[in-house]
């Protein structure tokens, strides 16, 4: 009988997981069901792009798992049993619901935006941490008349590529940062300073030391009392993780993520593998990791390692999960690559301009290009299931 692993969620971590699955273990031995909303892959890292524009590359899930033996299912996640082992799914193109089986199930829903809660911030907001949400603001933009103000909240990585993409497309608005620090008070000297030089080249109206508090359709309204126009709110303040998990009985954090050990398996259900923001593992230094991309990629490799190696019979590799470097683009032509410690602890060397620009545009499509090549680069032999770790029949199956 074949091992039924199910993989939730396609982006960077979900795609990565089931394509090295596929990869280590014998095609014969187990089903992989790749189950994802969209049919094509998204790059989440370039969503800002897409808000002033600029068209990305089409990645289809169908092209792009062709021939490896993942199973695409395009279909919603509505609920996780993970005392049954199934998985409840809705069609997206119709009215169909089913209920999907797993005996390994990889966790990789994901992130989307954090409101935090702050009144007025659903409803007039825009976030940028999804497709959808960044076609709506690519709308909503488009729409403006020159000098129209626009507010970034959010002093991040996010909130920096955002509001430097959209000052560099639209010169002629009003564009405005909002964050609740120093501007870049966590990068070097060296960062900070080259950052300074990039926002006020392009315009940008820097808000230091600003929380905002309210979010009104034409203002934001900060903790002191200030009060900044805003046609449009473009909220990046942080990610929140996807709620189906907070309905099962995983062990969870109190935000929500699951908690994993070394090898991305769930400390409390170990048939539960979860990778990328949905998980909380801990980095160098025993220092939990950062949702992002460099900690997603990794993650994934880990888990799908840990899995095919415990169905084998054989000894579970560690990945040594650490950082290097954030890559922040600040326009089209513009970078900053901070080079940090392995705890994610900034160091005075960074790249900055121009050779910055293709550094993180070289990543960018290394990640893309890594998730639509899902199987290059591997070994080829895989590995078969041991008989110890095929499905145990259920009850009736049993008794018959």
């Amino acid at each position: 009988m074949e091992h039924r692993i199910v993989v939730l969620g396609a982006g960077y971590t979900g795609a990565a997981a089931a394509g090295r699955i596929a990869k280590r273990l014998h095609r014969e031995d187990v089903t992989i069901t790749l189950v994802n909303a969209e049919p094509d892959f998204v790059e989440r890292v370039r969503l800002h792009q897409i808000a002033v524009g600029q068209e990305l590359k089409p990645r289809p899930y169908g092209e792009m798992f062709a021939g490896t033996g993942v199973e695409l299912k395009l279909a919603k996640v509505t609920a996780v049993d993970v005392d049954r082992k199934t998985v409840a799914v809705a069609a997206t193109d119709g009215p169909g619901r089913e209920e999907l089986a797993y005996d390994t199930l990889v966790y990789a829903l994901g992130s989307g935006w954090n409101d935090g809660g702050v009144p007025g911030t659903a409803e007039h907001a825009h976030e940028i941490s999804s497709r959808p949400g960044a076609l709506r603001l690519r709308d909503r933009l488009a729409s403006l008349e020159a000098g129209r103000p626009v507010v970034v909240v959010g002093g991040g990585l996010t909130g920096l590529e955002g509001a430097t993409e959209i000052a560099e497309a639209r010169p002629d608005l009003d564009v405005s940062l909002a964050t609740r620090g120093a501007l870049g008070d966590w990068l070097s000297e060296k960062g900070r300073a080259h950052l300074r030089k990039v926002v006020d080249k392009l315009g940008i109206t820097v808000h230091e030391h600003a929380a905002v508090d309210a979010v009104e359709a034409d203002r934001v309204t900060t903790a002191d009392g200030r009060t900044i126009p805003a046609d449009v709110t473009v909220w990046t303040t942080g990610f929140a993780v996807r709620p189906i998990a907070g309905a099962t009985t995983l062990e969870l954090t109190d935000g929500g993520q699951i908690v994993v050990d070394s090898t991305m398996r769930s400390v409390s259900h170990p048939d539960v593998y979860a990778v990328g923001d949905a998980a909380m593992a801990l980095g160098a230094g025993d220092k939990p990791l950062r949702m992002s991309c460099a900690s997603g990629v990794p993650m994934a490799w880990q888990a799908a390692d840990a899995i095919a190696a415990r169905l084998a019979g054989t000894k579970v590799p560690h990945i040594d999960i650490h950082y290097s470097q954030q890559c922040i683009s600040l326009g089209r032509g513009d970078a900053l690559i901070q080079f940090v410690t392995a705890e994610d602890q900034a160091v005075e060397k960074a790249l900055t301009g121009r050779m910055a620009a293709r550094y993180k545009e070289m990543i960018c499509k290394g990640a893309a290009w890594g998730t639509a090549n899902p199987t290059l680069g591997l070994p080829t032999r895989r590995r078969r299931v041991a008989a110890q770790a095929a499905p145990s029949l259920a009850p009736a199956e049993a008794a018959a």
